[in-house]
């Protein structure tokens, strides 16, 4: 008996010593960080420890967007191009064309299951959450403020590279642009405000079933549109945004035909939304899973395709396909692999994810040995 029970320790403390394994294969990064952190809590104030940690918290975060812009620049730098008055230029077709990159690696990870847990992989928030998780608003809202809040600054960036010369027509329509953003962002946040909708069906909030004898409770309880948001805001104004570019006149047939381009997609994702809202609003979702409606698949394509196209059509890459005789669809082509790339990239590094958290999930749960002793 006293053997078996030795045993049984052994075996126990080598199980455990297996799921420690397991455990710091699958987050050695972080546990270093914070082991370095700990080592060295003892000499510096806890005011500091508080404010590295939250650096470092930060920096994990947004260490991909980082590196995206480190290799922009470095493009950049070693292009020698935006220099002058073309930086400009440059920032404008980088920084737009760079946020509508990631807002289709966006709806990428929407559409795989990322952000299941707030209601914005196309599901039913889960009950279980809570907290300030509760409290994060729709994904239609956070497309809609971001519209808003691009609208509302760069009404006064359009005209920085002509600062102090005459307004243009161009000029004035790159603002109506902004202006559009500013309005269609504002209405979409509205639409997804529940007290908004409350305000507007107070006329109809004073009756009930008692008054009105001839209905039913099924009359009066909400539709099932009501547990889904469909915000059409977002994918009018990209729509309208892609017409636009579509026929924007440029200095050149190359700069005209690249613009074409990616207008043409971004009108592409807007279509590829409004299939996606009609299926939702055909058969509304009843899962906390993932539906993953396929028509997302095209719109994040024409996000991420369109964003690489955008950023690559400003003035000075222009200029350098015009002096190396290259045409427009040198920059298509090119851009459609790196878009399917990027994207088979992003699904096999969360379906990795998947398979680490799985692993990690089935070594500490516990034995029916060990539930035995």
């Amino acid at each position: 008996m006293h053997e078996e029970k030795e045993e049984e320790a052994i075996q126990r403390l080598d199980d455990q010593r297996r799921d420690n394994d397991v455990r710091g294969l699958t987050a050695m990064a972080s546990v270093n960080a914070h082991r370095i952190l700990s080592h060295t809590a003892h000499i510096i104030p806890n005011q500091v420890m508080k404010i590295l940690m939250c650096f470092y918290d930060m920096v994990d975060l947004s260490i991909l967007i980082i590196g995206f812009i480190l290799i922009l620049t470095g493009f950049i730098t070693y292009a020698g191009i935006f220099q002058g008055t073309s930086v400009f230029n440059g920032l404008a077709h980088a920084v737009k064309g760079g946020i509508f990159f990631w807002y289709g690696l966006l709806t990428l990870g929407r559409w795989m299951g990322c952000f299941a847990e707030y209601g914005w992989a196309w599901n039913i928030r889960p009950v279980e959450t809570s907290g300030r998780k509760a409290k994060v608003p729709s994904a239609e809202f956070v497309e809609s403020f971001v519209i808003f809040l691009y609208g509302s600054t760069n009404v006064f960036l359009e005209h920085l590279a002509a600062w102090g010369d005459a307004w243009t027509a161009q000029d004035l329509e790159h603002v109506s642009i902004t202006v559009m953003f500013f309005g269609a962002g504002l209405c979409g946040m509205l639409v997804e405000s529940r007290k908004i909708r409350d305000l507007l069906n107070a006329s109809l909030a004073r009756m009930d079933t008692r008054q009105d004898l001839y209905a039913s409770k099924e009359q009066w309880t909400p539709p099932r549109s009501y547990s889904f948001s469909m915000n059409p805001f977002p994918g009018l104004v990209i729509l309208l945004l892609g017409l636009m570019m579509s026929s924007h006149h440029q200095h050149s047939m190359v700069s005209t035909m690249v613009h074409k381009q990616w207008g043409t997609l971004f009108v592409g994702f807007a279509l590829a939304r409004a299939v996606t809202y009609i299926l939702m609003y055909l058969s509304p979702p009843l899962s906390h899973l993932p539906s993953r409606p396929p028509s997302e698949l095209v719109a994040a394509f024409c996000l991420i395709s369109g964003g690489l196209i955008f950023i690559a059509s400003n003035k000075d890459t222009v200029a350098a396909m015009e002096g190396h005789d290259l045409n427009a669809m040198f920059v298509f082509t090119v851009t459609m692999g790196w878009t399917a790339f990027v994207m088979a990239w992003q699904i096999i590094v969360l379906a990795i994810k998947g398979w680490a958290v799985k692993r990690r999930h089935l070594a500490t749960r516990p034995r029916r040995g060990t539930l035995a002793a």
